[in-house]
């Protein structure tokens, strides 16, 4: 069933002033209980501090990344079957069938925009009243604040607007909003290049690594809200996702050291956890730069749990929506039976499943969002495409990632005839550690690469080249019916 959501700004604006009440785990389970009025919003430090809460509160809901981006940019690629016919639960993503009045088109677009509107009246608030009330910790609050907004910015460009590659950033983006919308009449807005929405997210990112702590203080909290090197870390995507590869590279060296065991060595001390389960049990390793935590009093919303969707029907109350394609990465015959990531690989009723999110109902995983290992094989592959011949770095970055997996495969620089094979290994490698958390699609699109071809009785999909019209979601129809300038 379909629910119809008024687009309008203006409602969504009339949410963004609630303030949420604090538990004793208050960065864990934001609660609000009460709404108060602009006047008085930012009368106090405690209040100040609860609307940022509120802001990571937004960016992790269903529709975000409390399951359902990672969700999307997984599905929508090669490597899972769809067990289920509802569009609801993404099945439109998966086949490629998505309308503009789809739950799944307008409530990513919705999420994401309430979450930059939540931003945006709380920098205004701050400037005009809390910076003042905050004193020394103001400018960490708005850093944060800027992140929020830079990650909904980039999630929405990955969505609705043509990749960087395609006119170097010409192509229409999507609405820069700046400004906090509390009232009516402040809809109507054209489309900005996507240049000029990456340049506002790397402008807000750039705060925020100023601004910043180096750390949090304790190892929930610099899992779960940012810090100096998440900053870095979520600039080494976005440089990716615009082939700028020489920028990845100098912001990756802030929090990579030159050689094994590779670390950030200021900061927060990122670097591998030993075993790859123990990122997905224990959930605030050194490895995990940023995460969506939630607890038995905040806990997935209804039908957006990344268990529920992963694990077979049943066990453990999953509703086992998709499962492993045969045919997708787990094939690989390079992706050896000794490597510690098979066992993520559950066989039940003679299908395979993806167990990383193998927590049982209410399904209380933290949802991963940026990996150190992810910022190895970004700087591996962006040091490749830079160089002339197989960089020995590289293949140490790589091997860093594979090792801590699979201690019998190591790789040398002999192992590369061209650094186009040393690439493709990168991105497969990438396909294997990633799968499952949001990252397929984001490689496929900033590669210029068709969405593969997948098949499963009775139903076969065809390859997606990255020239067709589908390449990217339709404009949602309740931003047309509101916005009458949206593709003007």
């Amino acid at each position: 069933m379909k629910t119809r959501k008024y687009f309008s700004y203006v409602v969504a604006a009339s949410l963004m002033l609630s303030l949420n009440s604090c538990v004793k785990d208050e960065y864990l389970n934001p609660i609000s209980d009460t709404g108060l009025s602009d006047a008085s919003a930012f009368d106090t430090k405690d209040r100040i501090i609860n609307q940022v809460t509120g802001i990571y509160s937004s960016l992790k809901s269903g529709n975000l990344y409390g399951s359902r981006v990672q969700i999307y940019n997984d599905v929508k690629a090669e490597n899972f079957l769809s067990n289920d016919p509802n569009r609801v639960t993404a099945r439109a993503a998966w086949e490629w069938s998505e309308l503009s009045g789809d739950n799944e088109v307008n409530n990513t677009w919705s999420a994401a925009y309430t979450t930059i509107n939540r931003v945006n009246i709380f920098l205004e608030g701050m400037a005009a009243k809390g910076d003042a009330i905050a004193g020394a910790d103001a400018a960490k609050l708005n850093a944060e604040a800027r992140f929020c907004r830079a990650v909904a910015y980039y999630t929405l460009l990955q969505f609705y607007a043509r990749p960087y590659w395609d006119g170097a950033g010409s192509k229409p983006g999507v609405p820069l909003r700046l400004t906090a919308i509390k009232g009516g009449g402040f809809n109507d807005i054209a489309r900005s290049p996507v240049s000029a929405v990456y340049a506002q997210i790397l402008d807000d990112l750039n705060f925020a690594e100023t601004n910043l702590a180096q750390t949090n203080g304790s190892a929930v909290l610099n899992t779960t809200r940012a810090h100096r090197n998440t900053a870095i870390a979520m600039k080494v995507r976005t440089y990716m996702s615009m082939q700028k590869y020489p920028e990845a590279i100098s912001e990756a060296n802030k929090i990579v050291s030159p050689s094994a065991p590779f670390t950030a060595t200021s900061g927060v001390a990122h670097a591998l956890a030993p075993n790859i389960a123990t990122v997905f049990t224990s959930y605030t390793t050194t490895e995990s730069i940023l995460s969506f935590p939630f607890t038995t009093t905040d806990p997935p919303a209804g039908q957006s749990q990344l268990g529920g969707y992963y694990m077979p029907l049943g066990v453990g109350g999953a509703s086992g929506i998709f499962y492993l394609n045969p045919a997708g990465v787990i094939a690989d015959p390079n992706w050896t039976v000794d490597d510690k990531r098979r066992s993520f690989i559950l066989v039940n009723a003679g299908k395979s499943w993806l167990s990383k999110y193998a927590a049982a109902g209410p399904f209380l995983d933290w949802a991963p969002f940026l990996r150190y290992s992810d910022i190895l094989l970004l700087l591996a592959e962006a040091t490749a495409r830079t160089g002339a011949s197989v960089d020995a770095r590289a293949v140490a970055l790589l091997n860093a990632v594979r090792n801590r997996s699979d201690a019998g495969t190591t790789y040398t620089v002999g192992s590369f005839a061209s650094n186009a094979e040393l690439i493709d290994a990168i991105l497969q490698e990438r396909n294997i550690e990633f799968l499952g958390e949001g990252v397929r699609s984001l490689d496929i699109q900033r590669l210029q690469l068709a969405y593969p071809a997948k098949s499963m009785p009775g139903v076969s999909v065809e390859a997606i080249p990255p020239t067709s019209p589908v390449y990217i979601w339709p404009t949602p129809s309740e931003e047309s019916r509101y916005n009458s300038l949206i593709d003007s």
